[in-house]
């Protein structure tokens, strides 16, 4: 049975749980298929809020507080008070007490952490600077839709080995004991906090989280090969930096020849692979290069499956959302 009443870091979840959201995920994703209803959250009001600016991750909270039954209310940046004229504390319990749900993609992680001692209602964590832990639901059901099983992969991610993205998922494979190599250099690694506790789940698991600054040898048995954004959300001016350090990490061609069985290649996105973005163009002018951390090839390849990742955002949310505020149910056929 399925009982934790948010979501919001990875590490307060058992592989049992992770692994009930993975396949949940599967199940809401066939039900959508046949247009089976599923509104596990009928008559709840959900809010959504964003100091972040989003496409994926606000789309698939809309799309799938609709498909559960839920009414929505976005709210940015410029509609909430936080710090400045109320106090996250405050804004937890207002807001607590007028929604059923409430989605945070915000910057500080103690931000959430409030509204989960605070609100009094399901909370969900859609981003923070520290952690992206929705995203690694969607990941790791894309890796099972096309695998069918977790055990003998090896994930591979190959960048900035201190981005919120890979973090959550090193503690994710530490969890579920899937074997990681992170393909970074010793200056774009995890703090010594968090390595600990990817070495305490680890020693649980049996999973080896490992990490290697030569890219060839990394991805040499990897199922998987993970790569991101060379520069996090405001952190754009640091593309000349990241390029120096990263350019021997991107994904391309000549790396992916180096893996010596079946993989498949994800991006969280949005991704830098050509010029067609203003961000693209300024990078090629700046610097002469017109791709960053992946290659256009590899990126439109048939190993490439971040659409499939995308759109398994909508279903691993509405998994998210239903398991820790629905009344669950077997929908008739």
């Amino acid at each position: 049975m399925y009982t934790p009443k948010h979501f919001n870091l990875l590490q307060d979840f058992t592989k049992a749980e992770l692994e009930y959201l993975i396949d949940f995920s599967i199940h809401l994703k066939q039900l959508k298929a046949n247009r089976i209803p599923h509104e596990y959250l009928k008559g709840q009001n959900i809010a959504l809020i964003f100091d972040k600016t989003s496409s994926r991750t606000r789309s698939a909270y809309v799309v799938a507080s609709h498909d559960l039954g839920a009414h929505s209310e976005t709210l940015v940046k410029s509609d909430i008070q936080f710090g400045k004229k109320e106090s996250v504390l405050d804004s937890a319990r207002v807001f607590g007490s007028m929604f059923d749900g409430i989605m945070l993609r915000v910057s500080k992680q103690d931000i959430v952490d409030t509204f989960v001692e605070q609100a009094g209602v399901s909370i969900w964590n859609g981003m923070t600077d520290e952690w992206h832990p929705t995203q690694m639901i969607a990941d790791f059901m894309t890796i099972k839709e096309h695998y069918g099983t977790f055990d003998h992969q090896h994930v591979v991610f190959c960048g900035d080995g201190s981005s919120n993205v890979a973090i959550s998922l090193m503690v994710t494979c530490a969890i579920l004991g899937i074997d990681m190599t992170t393909a970074s250099p010793d200056c774009l690694r995890p703090n010594s906090k968090t390595l600990a506790l990817i070495e305490t789940l680890s020693s649980e698991s049996g999973a080896s989280i490992t990490f290697n600054k030569d890219p060839n040898v990394a991805v040499k048995k990897a199922t998987v090969v993970y790569t991101d954004v060379w520069a996090s959300m405001g952190e754009e001016d640091k593309f000349k930096e990241r390029i120096d350090e990263l350019y021997k990490y991107q994904v391309n061609k000549e790396l992916v020849s180096h893996i010596e069985g079946e993989y498949i290649f994800m991006h969280c996105l949005p991704a830098f692979h050509n010029t067609d973005t203003e961000v693209g163009n300024y990078v090629k002018e700046k610097y002469g290069i017109d791709e960053m951390e992946v290659t256009d090839d590899v990126f439109k390849s048939p190993n490439a499956k971040q659409f499939i990742q995308a759109e398994n955002r909508l279903h691993s949310i509405k998994a998210i959302m239903a398991s820790t505020n629905g009344h669950l149910f077997v929908p008739s056929v």
